[in-house]
């Protein structure tokens, strides 16, 4: 290593005084100026994790679904999976050192994790469309350069089109080609075979309106339009030429304000979808001949990719091991339904991305949404084999024919990590193939009415949680309280959990009806209030 190199390199990305941040679940996201350094300096541990695992590492520049004017950053690991939790300790001691610490902390990580410094690093580079995100991206090519390590900029690209490249780069093109280009011929080849099956009902059932959230998504669907067949008819809204990103729009704003975001005009009973700003969640919903509007989300998604793929197996004669993995999140009738109508065991686990796609690993097909609408569909390597081989060799044609749309329907998935995009082509090709209107497949099964509340607390880490964050260890009394608040209303549950980035406990009710459901998350959080240390006036109804 060269410390008078990194000495001065380090001098022009200087880390700000007083400045301490935390690589989550969503790596670091804070305000773009604060950026600088972190940058530099996740340029830096990407080259030092690429020598460790002797394998492809990929840095993406974004801050998601946060406002335009924030930014941040996540590596991708090698088989296009989330940054190993080791290092994001690393991360974080890396991004909080002070400057004169910077090289005893990359010797120090050198050491621990068994570095060696004169291994080839390679390093792929992808930003989202923020006016941030060029110069952030340079100042971690400087990281990358100043420890001698290879890199490719992908320049812009959606986060999910990044983990891609990165499995493509390291299953030496096994996975796909990773190139944009290789992105969109697999998963329109993929759509393209599977609606060659789907009568064609209708031009409105091939209608769909697309509100990209001002962000990267309006530019890919455009670059990939010419390679989806004709039928297919999308529209694209919030395309980012005229307002800011995430800005009244995207999955999120969808989700959390259950409307439909500006600049999109809906008529009653058209079908359509949000991404938010780096492409990576997806979101369905409709206004119904009454001027009401559905939202369907993650756990309905979940559902509708869950029935068809049970279906498959059914007609494939296959004995294949398929679970559902959620979160408190996911709404109880999604849940009761799953489990009860479909027969399909389902797994809740903590609240975050990387929990679920663990727990998701542990089967032979394992489907994961957060209600947020991130999610995908992982297929274990025997499975894939066993699925590929009956498409290829089974001599009875219904079998033969269920295992080529399982086949096709492995290659649409992204399973590296959620894809708005890639979800977006399964959703549509299971409708088609189905005869489903957007009304039926949110008939399925009535949501839960539900309430999130979040309470400002003096400090987060009072409240412990367990079963899943189902239940709370600390303070004493608060689980016992909620218990007996729960037991006051019909088809009811509740649970409390400490926000991952803020001083705040998010309160979660749902009960039989919107009133009650908001009447227990207002008690829930009277009780947190008086328990946790709950700040400023007590909450209002």
């Amino acid at each position: 290593m060269d410390s008078e190199a990194l000495k001065k390199y380090s001098s022009l990305h200087p880390k700000p005084a007083g400045l301490t941040l935390q690589y989550g679940t969503a790596g670091f996201r804070t305000k773009a100026e604060q950026l600088d350094h972190v940058m530099f300096r996740m340029g830096l541990l990407a080259v030092l994790r690429s020598r460790a695992v002797a394998s492809t590492i990929g840095i993406m520049v974004t801050a998601s679904h946060n406002p335009e004017e924030d930014n941040g950053v996540k590596l991708v690991d090698p088989l296009g999976e989330m940054l190993h939790a080791s290092w994001e300790e690393y991360a974080t001691q890396l991004a909080n050192a002070e400057d004169h610490e910077l090289q005893q902390t990359v010797t120090a990580i050198c050491q621990k994790a068994a570095v060696n410094q004169h291994k080839d690093a390679s390093v792929f580079i992808g930003r989202d469309t923020r006016p941030s995100s060029k110069k952030l991206s340079q100042s971690v090519i400087d990281g990358i350069f100043v420890l001698g390590g290879q890199y490719h900029d992908y320049g812009l690209v959606t986060t999910p089109q990044l983990h891609y490249m990165v499995c493509c780069q390291n299953t030496q093109g096994q996975y796909g080609k990773a190139t944009l280009e290789g992105y969109y011929e697999k998963l329109s080849k993929a759509f393209t075979e599977l609606i060659k099956q789907s009568s064609s009902s209708g031009e409105s059932q091939k209608h769909l309106k697309i509100d990209c959230a001002n962000g990267i998504g309006a530019l890919k669907l455009s670059e990939m339009e010419p390679y989806l067949p004709k039928e297919v008819l999308i529209q694209l809204y919030n395309d980012g030429t005229k307002e800011k990103l995430n800005h009244l729009c995207g999955a999120d704003f969808v989700k959390v304000h259950q409307k439909p975001p500006r600049g999109l005009d809906m008529k009653p009973n058209e079908r359509c979808c949000s991404f938010d700003g780096d492409a990576d969640r997806i979101i369905y919903y409709y206004q119904d001949a009454t001027g009401l509007f559905h939202l369907i989300d993650g756990d309905k998604i979940a559902t509708l990719i869950s029935i068809f793929l049970k279906e498959l197996l059914a007609k494939g004669g296959q004995t294949l091991k398929m679970a559902v993995v959620q979160t408190a999140y996911a709404n109880g009738s999604s849940t009761r339904y799953l489990e009860e109508t479909l027969k399909v065991p389902v797994h809740c686990v903590k609240t975050g991305v990387k929990h679920l796609h663990h727990k998701a690993q542990e089967f032979d097909i394992g489907v994961y949404f957060e209600a947020n609408g991130h999610g995908t569909v992982l297929f274990s390597k025997a499975a894939e084999t066993k699925i590929r081989q009956l498409a290829k060799e089974e001599k009875d044609n219904e079998k033969r024919e269920a295992a080529k749309v399982l086949e096709n329907m492995i290659d649409l998935i992204n399973q590296t990590v959620g894809d708005a995009v890639s979800d977006m082509l399964v959703i549509e090709a299971i409708l088609a193939l189905k005869g489903l209107t957007v009304q039926q497949w949110d008939a399925v099964y009535t949501d839960l009415p539900n309430r999130l509340l979040k309470i400002q607390v003096a400090d987060r880490r009072v409240i412990d949680t367990t079963d899943a964050e189902r239940r709370a260890v600390t303070p004493p009394g608060l689980q016992e309280k909620i218990d007996a608040l729960v037991k006051k209303y019909k088809l009811s549950r509740a649970f409390v959990r400490p926000s991952g980035t803020e001083d705040v406990v998010r309160i979660y009710a749902e009960a039989d009806t919107q009133e009650n459901a908001d009447a227990l998350a207002h008690e829930v959080s009277l009780a947190v209030y008086h328990l946790a240390g709950g700040k400023g006036a007590p909450p209002q109804p």
